[in-house]
Parts: C-alpha cells; structure tokens; sequence
C-alpha cells in the first residue's frame, strides 16, 4: 500500500505532536519538517522528538524540504490568523501540496477575510489541491459536533454549546493572551487593545454551524470577560493572587431575525478545580427533539488538536479541490495505528 507523504511545517507543541503521531498510524510517512528554529535545522525529526532516527529532516524552508524528498500533503501549525498564514499556505499550494492548516481563524476564513479566502480557494482548485483548516475547536468540539448532533433533529430552534477547560498546561503566550495574571484593570485595557484575544475562532464556528444547516446569521456579537480568582493560584509560567484574574470568559452570540439562535462559550483559566469549576465540553440543541450531551472532562486541547489534524488526512487526501470547511467532508474518524 503507498503511503502518503505527510510534511509538517512548524515543529511546536502541536507540530512536533502531529509528526510524533504520523510514525505511528498506518498509511502514513514522515516525509519531512520545516522550522524557523535554528537549533531544530539539519537534524532528523526523530532525534528532536526523541524516538530515535526517522530518516526524515528538518528543513529551513518549504523549498529545501521538497529538495530533499517529495511530499502529499502538509500539516501547517505556525499561527492562529488567516492574514498571518497565507503567505505559507499559498506557497504550499503553489507547490502541489494538499494542506491541513490548525490556525483558527482558517476553520472558516471567509468570515474574517473573505478576500483571501476566495484567492486561496481559487488557487487551490488550479493547482488540483485541497486547503482544509481544522483543530479541536474551532474544527471539532464547538462545530463539527454540534453539527452533527443536530443530524437527529426533526427542527432545531437554537444552539448553545460550551467549553470549560484548563489553562494550566500551557505557556506563557497564552497566559498573556487570556490576560491571566492581570489586574482587573489591565485585563479591560489588554482587551481593548488587542492584546487580550480570549478564543480565537467563535465567528467561523458560529458561521460554520449556521450554513450547514441552512441558518443565515444577522449578526454576531463577542464579550470577554475576566474570570478574578478568589483563590491564590501558580503554575510554572504565573502566579495569580486573590483578586488577580485567572483567565478569560470568552462568550459569543449568533443573531437571526433579532433573536440568538447561536449561544458559543470559552470560560478558560488555570487551576479551575481550585474555584470548584468542573471542566468539560457541553451542547445543548433546543429543537425536536432537545439533545443534551456533556464529556467531562474536556478534550484535552493539544491531544485533540493534533488527532483532529492528522485524522483527516485521508478525507483531505480524498477530497475534492479547493479551500474546504470539516463541514464539507465525511465525518472525521480515527486513523488506526502500524500493525
């Protein structure tokens, strides 16, 4: 059987974490790495993620990894903006390769950049390419689930799904893009300047669901909120005081015709157990029939992240060109493992 050929443009967490998966799922090869990080450059992917050799090389650009040995498709994990990406994804198409992008804004960029997404989708279908942007959320837990759960609806009358995790794992970016270890004050002040984002991805699920199953969304309104800790709080990245915030209540609203059809939650912050809050992933449909469904706790979001990623692979593969949505393939399923 061949194998595809997987390239992963970005060796992060995520990165690293959808390559280290490949070595180990069927039908799958390691074809190579691309990375900015000069420590990383010329050294086999195994040795970085310490399974030992893999044959596979970590490459300056794209142009040097496909110099060194061909490739089917790329894993692109570099940045969570469509703006901020484009330029990479394009010389990915440009080169013939399909792509599976986990910046958030991708999972529906016609929401934020319409422009872009037009040319990328051009593009894509020319060149005989499929671009598909995707994640644990945006791109499974607050979409493509939902989605699906409403495939049990005779009606559906409005959506209101949640996602309470933890932020304690992570680094220090996110820390300071969920504003954790701020005063009240600088929290409001990193809101309104951008510095404090909350989750990245609400319009494109939100625009993601109505379309799928046939709403036109009015408007859609966001509010970031501090979540101020009562307890003191640490991790190895920030130390929350009593009266410091510990993270960021991200809510989003999908209006049609003057009422919210669409409710989206993000409450992130470190150490939730500490407060009493019990994480998990929660859907409430209100239609007919109502469906209720909570896992608890949450999809971890790096774990689910890079399977999400790396399991479509083959539906990417299979799929038809262009710049395309999880709501327009089959339903994502777990890639089994080498026998």
């Amino acid at each position: 059987m061949k194998r595809t050929r997987v390239l992963h443009w970005g060796l992060g967490a995520m990165g690293a974490g959808a390559a280290r998966m490949v070595l180990g799922k069927q039908g799958l090869e390691l074809a190579g790495a691309v990375c900015r990080t000069p420590s990383k450059l010329g050294k086999d992917i195994g040795d970085i993620l310490g399974v030992g050799k893999t044959g596979a090389q970590v490459s300056s650009s794209l142009a040097e990894a496909l110099g060194r040995g061909p490739a089917d498709i790329v894993i692109h994990a570099t940045g969570s903006f469509t703006r901020e990406v484009y330029g990479q994804l394009v010389e990915a198409v440009h080169a013939g390769l399909d792509v599976i992008t986990i910046a958030e804004e991708m999972a529906y960029p016609w929401v934020g950049e319409p422009e872009l997404a037009r040319s990328l989708d051009e593009l894509a279908k020319a060149k005989g390419v499929t671009v598909l942007g995707t994640g644990v959320n945006p791109g499974f837990v607050l979409d493509t689930l939902v989605i699906t759960l409403t495939g049990a609806c005779i009606r559906v009358d409005s959506i209101r799904a949640a996602r309470v995790n933890d932020l304690s794992p992570f680094g220090p970016t996110v820390m300071r893009t969920q504003g954790v270890g701020t005063t009240l004050e600088e929290f409001q002040a990193g809101v309104a300047a951008g510095n404090i984002v909350g989750h990245v991805g609400f319009p494109e699920s939100m625009t993601m669901i109505a379309k799928a199953i046939g709403w036109e969304l009015d408007e859609i309104k966001q509010e970031k909120q501090p979540i101020v800790s009562k307890v003191y709080r640490e991790t190895p990245h920030v130390k929350v005081q009593p009266g410091m915030v510990a993270g960021c209540n991200h809510t989003a609203w999908g209006y049609m015709d003057g009422r919210v059809v669409i409710t989206l939650e993000h409450p992130q912050q470190i150490h939730p157990g500490l407060a009493g809050v019990e994480t998990g992933d929660y859907i409430w449909i209100t239609g007919e029939p109502n469906i209720n469904v909570a896992n608890k706790p949450e999809v971890p979001g790096g774990i689910g992240t890079i399977a999400t990623s790396v399991n479509m692979i083959p539906l990417v593969r299979a799929a038809a060109p262009g710049l395309l949505t999880m709501a327009d393939l089959p339903l994502p399923r777990a890639t089994m493992g080498r026998s």
